[in-house]
Formats: structure tokens, sequence, C-alpha cells
């Protein structure tokens, strides 16, 4: 009986959540849920922001990314992971012509560098560079991945052009050590 409490436990501990991941997650829902005061600041910490991208990684492409982080800068970020393009298109059901599967076949390291501007209710994500391998994407080979990879889970994306921010929020600052979000006054 001993063993079976013993296993019990163990298991309970390997699938708690990270508490970074559930604090950042804590700091969204005070957002979403429109119940911060006007002109309130919400501070994700990078090490809560990367705990809490581990764990949507994790659930939304359990084959497909791995060794995912992000690095904050100044009004910029840039994420690292290893990511197999096949396994996340197979994920929404998505078949890629046998040219291209080949060309994207097996993991690979992928990079990707933004730049947010964000004031007045709106914001812009700039996206600057995005590496597979060491080699720069541009043009309609990152047109194909985006269409065929980021759209399908994320439709309502907007890359490159300003969309209006959701929940009452002011503006979105990236620094070096944290993302601040301002509420509206």
């Amino acid at each position: 009986m001993r063993w079976l409490l013993l296993l019990s436990l163990t298991a309970l501990v390997l699938l708690a959540a990270d508490p970074l991941a559930d604090s950042a997650q804590k700091k969204l829902d005070s957002i979403s849920d429109r119940k911060l005061k006007p002109g309130a600041v919400v501070t994700l910490s990078s090490r809560e922001i990367n705990a809490w991208i581990h764990e949507k990684a994790v659930k939304a492409f359990p084959d497909g990314i791995r060794n995912e982080r992000i690095e904050l800068g100044s009004g910029t970020t840039d994420g690292t992971a290893l990511v197999d393009f096949l396994k996340v298109g197979k994920g929404k059901g998505k078949d890629v012509n046998s040219l291209i599967a080949r060309l994207i076949e097996g993991e690979r390291p992928l990079k990707v560098s933004i730049r947010v501007e964000s004031s007045n209710g709106r914001a812009t994500v700039f996206l600057t560079r995005v590496e597979l391998s060491g080699v720069v994407i541009d043009g309609s080979i990152l047109d194909f991945l985006i269409k065929h990879f980021v759209q399908p889970r994320y439709p309502d994306i907007k890359i490159n052009e300003p969309f209006d921010l959701d929940f009452n929020i002011e503006r979105i600052e990236i620094q070096p050590s944290a993302v601040r979000v301002l509420i509206k006054k």
C-alpha cells in the first residue's frame, strides 16, 4: 500500500504545473477577465514567459516543437526552438507536397525575431528575421511557411500590420527583463 501512495505522490509532483507558468497564466487571466483597475501594470518576467510558452508548446505541439525559448530586448524578442514542421503540420491535418516535405522534413533549429510597437490601444508586430537551420528565410518560402504552419493555427494573426489590443490594454512594452502590459486609465 505504501508503494501505491509513493507512486501517486511522485506522479502528482511530476505532473504539477510549473509555478512560473502558473504565475504567468494568472497574470494573463487577470488581464482577460478585465478585473484590473484603470492604469494597472502587469509585469511578466522573462522566466515566467518562457515557462508559460513551454507549457503551451508541449500541449499544442507535443511532437513538433521542443527547446523553445525567448529572449527579450528593448522592444524586440527573439524566439528559438527545434521544430519539425511536418509534425506541426500534421497536427492540423495539413499535407505538404513531397518536394517541399523533403526540404523541411526533420527537426530543425528555428529562430524568429520580432519588433513590437504599441501605443493607444494598438500594436504592430514586425517580423524582422527568420532563420531555419541557420539560413535566413524570406520571400515566397517564408510566405509558404506562414500560410501552411502558422495561419491554420492562428487564422487572425497580424504580421507587419497594426491591430487593436483587446482587454482594455493601452500598450505592451518589451524590455530585456520583462514584458509590461499597461491597462488604459
